[in-house]
């Protein structure tokens, strides 16, 4: 798998669609070769399309969530004898729903994608970087970070641990060489509302962000050396504003009458 490329080099999780798949063509068409990740089989097709960008693309289907996932990831970046220089940190999932309700293997899932799997590639990550001097790290957390969320309460807690990380090891690593940058999204026009049951829910039938275009603000965010962005529409802006100024209660309330099963038939 080794090769002589000279072009920088960058891993990208959750690759076969949505966000991680604009991001991975972000890096391709800003002359980057690609390390491309996800768990279903459509990222076979997302590296061919990838590939026509003019990088070289490799690419692995495996499950991060799963511990072992994370080390043959880490093996496989290994085995190709280059340097990382960048690494997007994107896969993610989310459940919705009464927290009574929603099944918890679901939220193990969850917390074992979202939070476990991005602390072990980070520290494999940061270690890789810190040897060469350089890199460019991205987490993709969420508007959701900074708020309670309520009805989807397992993923705002996951994209806070998210952005929590990411700011924190900013600051760690600010003489090193390495910048770290927070993308933070808000809805999205992806699978994500449809994979987390979140069908009938204002949220889930609400106008979205093109995931293109918040792609795009994620990666010249990275390339800038920013420590976050609010990517999408002013209106995400205004609510991760509100999310760190107003009071918790305030913004839960907000956030239950969007995210609630069922509010998507409320007036």
């Amino acid at each position: 798998m080794q090769t002589t490329s000279t072009k920088q080099f960058a891993v990208v999780t959750g690759a076969s669609s949505g966000i991680g798949f604009e991001l991975a063509k972000q890096f391709a068409e800003h002359g980057f070769d690609l390390f491309i990740v996800a768990e279903d089989n459509g990222i076979q097709n997302a590296a061919r399309e990838i590939e026509a960008l003019g990088a070289r693309v490799d690419s692995l289907q495996l499950d991060l969530a799963a511990h072992d996932g994370v080390h043959k990831l880490q093996s496989a970046l290994e085995s190709t004898g280059r340097a990382l220089d960048a690494a997007a940190l994107n896969a993610g999932v989310g459940v919705s729903g009464s927290f009574a309700e929603t099944d918890l293997g679901a939220e193990l899932n969850l917390v074992n994608l979202n939070v476990v799997s991005t602390l072990h590639l980070a520290k494999y990550v940061v270690r890789q970087m810190l040897k060469q001097g350089r890199g460019r790290i991205l987490f993709t957390s969420s508007i959701a970070g900074t708020m309670p969320t309520p009805y989807e309460a397992v993923y705002g807690a996951s994209k806070a641990f998210v952005r929590s990380l990411s700011q924190s090891l900013r600051e760690e690593l600010k003489d090193s060489g390495i910048s770290v940058t927070a993308l933070m999204p808000g809805a999205t026009e992806t699978n994500f509302f449809h994979r987390a049951g979140a069908d009938d829910t204002k949220l889930g039938t609400s106008e979205k962000d093109d995931p293109a275009e918040v792609a795009k603000d994620g990666f010249e965010a990275l390339m800038a050396g920013k420590d976050h962005v609010v990517a999408g529409s002013f209106k995400n802006k205004v609510q991760a504003a509100a999310g760190y100024a107003l009071p918790d209660p305030m913004v839960a309330k907000a956030h239950a009458a969007q995210s609630a099963p069922g509010s998507a038939e409320k007036k």
